[in-house]
């Protein structure tokens, strides 16, 4: 933390290593507000760019590249760096409570964590599925199914529900990945097969017409199978069930729903909407 000489007058306290928070940071490194002093709690030291996670899935970019020394972006902030999580507020006292230190007191708090997977609602998905969310989770899980498809004998069935964006480029970035590893293992007889399911009745739902029908013909011309419209009911180990009575039997299950907040948030007394998200008004203050 850099030294400085002007008095404290007031605590900024960032939760999470958010995007957001990324950039105050670097704000604050390449330019300090006297009087205020920083703070950042988080439970990663490295923190994911998720914009480049097919990327990195697929190959094309190192750990290190599409990852963010919190640790050293916090010293050249000048800032302190609390290497733990977030698990409530004491609003009345203007405190965050961690998991494993003494709360830390704020004048001003920004919260900036990300999302949760949301699987509970859906019997046997927290169990039986490999969530997305959160992102540093993620990537040891897809290590591991990396390393499962790779030892197995035989061709591996994976299904990714949820065909947004993110369901979409990790699929293919997945594909792309296994293809070029079994290939180089002389094993390109063995290459997965994959399936994509969603409830809706289009693939990128949020995307223009001309964005779906190119990616409609990718996955196409890929060898994926898209089932649109089904919804996932239940899950059982190797097995999703869908309401129509698709059953799809499945080696690995990728869950790339949309996402809520996590549960403590909720709690604190914030103003949170149905998925347990904070109400902020349009500058994103909390209501």
């Amino acid at each position: 933390m850099k030294s400085t000489s002007s008095p404290i007058i007031k605590d900024l306290v960032l939760v999470g290593g958010g995007h957001s928070q990324i950039n105050v940071l670097k704000r604050f490194g390449m330019k300090p507000l006297p009087g205020v002093r920083l703070t950042l709690i988080c439970k990663d030291v490295m923190t994911p760019y998720s914009g480049m996670l097919p990327g990195l899935i697929a190959g094309h970019y190192s750990f290190e590249e599409t990852h963010i020394d919190l640790g050293r972006l916090s010293r050249f902030a000048g800032a302190r760096f609390f290497n733990d999580a977030a698990v409530g507020l004491d609003l009345a006292n203007r405190r965050v409570l961690c998991r494993n230190r003494p709360p830390v007191a704020y004048d001003l708090l920004s919260i900036n964590i990300g999302s949760t997977p949301v699987t509970a609602t859906v019997p046997g998905a927290t169990e039986n599925v490999v969530p997305v969310k959160p992102i540093d989770r993620f990537v040891a899980h897809w290590e591991r199914l990396r390393e499962r498809v790779l030892e197995r004998g035989e061709r591996t069935r994976i299904g990714v529900v949820g065909a947004g964006a993110g369901g979409v480029e990790i699929l293919l970035a997945i594909q792309y990945r296994l293809r070029q590893l079994l290939s180089a293992d002389g094993r390109d007889g063995v290459f997965p097969e994959f399936h994509l399911l969603t409830d809706t009745d289009e693939i990128l739902p949020t995307h223009n017409p001309r964005v779906r029908r190119k990616f409609r013909r990718v996955l196409r011309e890929r060898g994926v199978e898209v089932h649109t419209g089904h919804r996932v009911v239940a899950v059982e180990p190797g097995t999703i069930h869908c309401a129509d009575g698709l059953r799809l039997a499945l080696d690995e299950i990728l869950w790339v729903t949309w996402a809520g907040a996590a549960a403590w948030v909720a709690e604190t007394g914030l103003d949170v909407d149905d998925r347990g998200f904070v109400q902020v008004n349009e500058f994103l203050q909390s209501k």
